[in-house]
């Protein structure tokens, strides 16, 4: 399924790479959120792949210690200020060798791509047995209140609405689409981001320098309403804090399968109760809870 023009991707990428800067604050809390479960573990990795950091991933991985950080991204501007070894690389064909590198961090870099299981596929291919995925990408929720206010506004002024925020996948899938990608103890959790705008044309132009503005393959191709940023703007809601838009970070982890990492137990084959452990009293399905008569 198609569901993003990906030159169209490509194309604000390249451009936003003189302007991406201006939301550096952003892309770094991101990028740290992403990298402190990096510090949970105590391996240490020599080849890293940066996919789609701009900028702010490979200088925090060498300040880990990692000594290798190839930075990937589908625009060659961005890759080459990304701060690793530049590639200009499509997401969706990766130009890599197997068990090239020994981690990969793919922060909000996976959300413009149509095939994210085939994607997935190919940077646990690209890993070497045992080898590190951590990866962030917006999960439902995010731009919520953007997305209805900006329909709202379409239909008042055209009679109907296109789309115009990309759809984001919910966290009960993320995991999911780890394990169909055939990687090893995946976890996949979500984390709010407290991002405020006192006014909320910022928002618009924020999410332009960073290269996010609408690449869905559906959208209406004729210029927009003059009018309709500003009125979509004023019926956004105000927080005391001003304009929360809702932003909503996935994050996954995942290991390319090898032969000395942990299994799972067998159904069935643990030697104490749980209910024993926690001290607990054990009820069955469909029995009520409480005191007896």
């Amino acid at each position: 399924m198609q569901v993003f023009d990906r030159r169209l991707v490509r194309r604000r990428r390249e451009r936003a790479a003189a302007t991406v800067d201006r939301v550096a604050p952003i892309l770094d809390a991101c990028a740290e959120i992403l990298l402190d479960r990096l510090d949970d573990t105590t391996r240490r990795f020599a080849r890293a792949l940066d996919l789609g950091g701009r900028g702010v991933v490979a200088p925090k991985l060498a300040a880990r210690g990692v000594p290798f950080v190839v930075s990937a991204d589908l625009a060659a501007p961005m890759a080459a200020r990304a701060g690793g070894l530049p590639v200009a690389a499509d997401e969706e064909a990766l130009p890599f060798a197997p068990q090239s590198f020994d981690l990969v961090v793919a922060s909000l870099s996976l959300h413009w791509v149509n095939d994210l299981p085939g994607t997935l596929i190919q940077l646990r291919q690209a890993l070497v047995p045992d080898g590190l995925l951590l990866a962030s990408l917006p999960g439902l929720g995010t731009l919520q209140a953007l997305r209805q206010a900006l329909a709202e506004a379409e239909t008042t002024l055209r009679g109907g609405l296109s789309p115009r925020v990309s759809p984001f996948p919910e966290l009960r899938d993320a995991a999911g689409l780890l394990q169909r990608a055939g990687f090893a103890l995946p976890v996949a959790d979500q984390e709010d981001l407290a991002i405020a705008y006192r006014d909320p044309l910022p928002l618009f132009a924020d999410l332009r320098a960073a290269g996010e503005t609408n690449a869905v393959l559906a959208r209406d191709p004729r210029t927009p309403p003059r009018a309709l940023f500003p009125m979509a703007a004023a019926s956004l809601p105000h927080a005391p804090d001003g304009i929360r838009p809702g932003a909503k970070l996935l994050v996954l982890t995942g290991w390319a399968p090898a032969e000395n990492q942990p299994k799972p137990a067998r159904p069935g084959s643990a030697n104490a109760r749980l209910a024993d452990v926690l001290g607990a009293v054990e009820v069955k399905t469909g029995e009520k809870t409480g005191r007896r008569g």
